[in-house]
């Protein structure tokens, strides 16, 4: 497998965390209610480090065990070099069968699927950078990689990331079922869809 690329897109460059890049995904996650409130403020900035050492470390060793490209990634204007958010590519296991186009089967198997995240700073929801961050996403993940299908999961309640899905042409899907309690909306797209 190859390493991800720098993505670029008309507004954004998509790159791989670097340790100077500590304090604006400590900010982010404080921001956007990601933090762990039962941890101090130091605990928290710790574990922000962590999460940046992990994926830093992980970025070589996917390349050097020929794994697909998954991982976190820093989202930036282009122009200036701003930090705007995070975004991913992930591996997760989940229970697809239980929704309506998969046969809405209760407690069925889960099956592993590639999956998309994005996070963007506050102040700039509601400018487009979640559709043109996913979008880029998508494009690389059926170029590259060749898949037939990518998903993105959210809660219920958040409209803003199911606009974003319906934007770049997933389909959202509610799990009809109460479990598992994390697995509720979920955009899909095909690759013959694009």
């Amino acid at each position: 497998m190859i390493e991800l690329p720098i993505l670029e897109t008309e507004r954004l460059r998509i790159r791989p965390f670097t340790l100077n890049d500590l304090d604006n995904v400590h900010n982010l996650k404080v921001q956007i209610g990601w933090a762990d409130e039962r941890k101090t403020p130091a605990e928290q900035r710790e574990y922000h480090r962590r999460y940046l050492n992990w994926n830093i470390e992980n970025y070589w060793a996917l390349v050097n065990l020929r794994q697909p490209p998954t991982g976190d990634r820093l989202i930036e204007l282009k122009d200036s070099g701003r930090f705007v958010g995070a975004c991913a590519i992930q591996n997760m296991w989940l229970p697809m069968g239980q929704l309506p186009s998969f046969g809405m089967q209760e407690g069925c198997r889960s099956q592993a699927e590639v999956s998309l995240m994005w996070a963007v700073l506050p102040e700039f929801w509601g400018h487009g950078i979640a559709p043109e961050v996913a979008q880029a996403l998508i494009d690389m993940v059926f170029e590259q990689g060749n898949l037939k299908r990518v998903i993105a999961t959210t809660e219920h309640d958040n409209m803003p990331s199911q606009r974003v899905m319906e934007k770049v042409g997933m389909r959202v899907e509610k799990n009809p079922f109460s479990k598992p309690f994390w697995f509720q909306m979920v955009g899909i797209i095909e690759a013959g869809e694009l």
